[in-house]
């Protein structure tokens, strides 16, 4: 019996001889496609370039659309509203809507948007930590026109869509710099 136990010990003994280090955790590699846009073509007031690699689905009666990646399961809601004097109630409810994520986010960043040349003017919602959405924003001339996005994920935030967050906020900001009214 003694001899049994110390054969066990013997053989114990020796698979331990390699020194092991654990393995750093990691995120799974991404790959994601090549940034390139083309042109909104539909009969709306409004134009601007969107992701190749995005599906845009108009709704039926009016220029509301979602804008939905398939591959990086997520999608941004679009809403337009012609202004007839009520700009500073579909800010106000932009703002309302933006913050309702406050008790949950990190952060909320504002980014105001300025472009006098194309009467585009407007404010980015950028979320920091784990949130529903991941940006929002609205652009508006401020008198005829109010136009309303939202990102959001078809999961939840986290650090492990990091990378696919910060991809798609590209994508957003590149939407509102092309963003301009076709009636100007």
């Amino acid at each position: 019996m003694k001899t049994k136990f110390l054969f066990f010990i013997a053989v114990l003994l020796m698979g331990c001889n390699a020194d092991y280090t654990p393995k750093p955790m990691a995120f799974i590699k991404l790959n994601f496609p090549k940034k390139v846009y083309e042109k909104l073509n539909v009969d709306c007031p409004f134009v601007f370039e969107f992701p190749a690699y995005s599906k845009l689905l108009k709704k039926e009666n009016n220029c509301s659309m979602d804008l939905t990646f398939p591959m990086q399961n997520g999608v941004v809601y679009i809403s337009y509203f012609p202004l007839d004097d009520n700009l500073t109630s579909h800010t106000e409810q932009s703002r309302k809507l933006a913050y309702k994520h406050n008790v949950i986010a990190d952060g909320i960043m504002e980014q105001l948007y300025i472009n006098d040349s194309l009467n585009v003017y407007g404010v980015l919602f950028d979320y920091e930590g784990i949130t529903a959405t991941a940006a929002q924003f609205y652009l508006t001339d401020s008198v005829n026109h109010f136009f309303r996005g939202a990102l959001y994920f078809n999961t939840e935030v986290s650090d492990s869509i990091l990378p696919i967050n910060l991809f798609l906020k590209y994508d957003i900001k590149h939407l509102i710099e092309t963003f301009h009214w076709k009636d100007k």
